[in-house]
């Protein structure tokens, strides 16, 4: 039986018997020799400097990477730097494009309500956009103080209070009784939706335009219709 001859082994020792030096080594059988060196190249010693799980996958990562290069290079004309020089023209045409149309943006469907879930009184919006502003959180002040204007005419009696409102309806609500302020409620509602649903980022004066707005209205009469102005006291 043809057989492998191994020496000096110790999970060969049980095979090996020699009566002296000089004896020629012992065949064993090659079954019971591959059994032997199984048990003892399973021995952990043999496996302290063996790569981690993770360091096997990202080696067979990065050889999936070169080889892919190396089959683009050999497709492209002009080699590894025909490739080089395509890739550096997509990342600047991508850089272009961003540089040129900036970070998209979900424009909305339609204008969500204006208020949320809690009511406030027009005082306690004035409050909370003062404390935005105070620390320069300007996209939330101008939202504050929109919504405190519109709340200020609902308690006037210059908007009836309907759940659901939105900027715009508000604007063009309060225009009919303020139209000489239609302008800048316009703008005012415009800014809103912009800096909340448009991903816009409102600035100092964008506020102070607004306060302005606010303070005005309230010290604005009202223009009445021509019924309201003949109805009796």
């Amino acid at each position: 039986m043809t057989g492998a001859v191994l020496h000096g082994s110790r999970a060969l020792a049980p095979f090996l018997n020699r009566t002296g030096d000089d004896d020629p080594p012992v065949t064993i059988p090659r079954g019971p020799a591959r059994e032997a060196a199984e048990r003892e190249l399973s021995d952990p010693a043999y496996h302290e400097n063996d790569p981690s799980l993770l360091q096997r996958a990202l080696n067979r990562f990065w050889e999936w990477v070169d080889d892919l290069f190396t089959a683009a290079s050999g497709a492209t004309p002009g080699g590894g730097l025909g490739l080089l020089v395509i890739l550096i023209a997509v990342v600047a045409l991508l850089v272009a494009l961003w540089w040129r149309l900036g970070t998209p943006h979900r424009a909305p469907t339609s204008s969500p309500a204006l208020f949320d879930d809690r009511p406030r009184t027009a005082a306690e919006h004035r409050a909370a956009a003062e404390a935005h502003a105070a620390q320069g959180h300007w996209n939330q002040a101008v939202q504050e103080r929109m919504r405190a204007l519109v709340r200020s005419l609902e308690e006037r009696a210059l908007l009836d209070p309907r759940p659901g409102r939105t900027a715009d309806e508000a604007a063009a609500e309060a225009s009919l009784t303020l139209p000489a302020h239609a302008t800048e409620l316009h703008a005012a509602a415009q800014s809103f939706d912009a800096i909340t649903y448009g991903g816009r980022t409102a600035t100092e004066p964008t506020y102070r335009r607004l306060t302005t707005l606010d303070k005005a209205l309230t010290q604005t009469r009202p223009t009445l219709s021509n019924t309201q102005e003949g109805a009796p006291n």
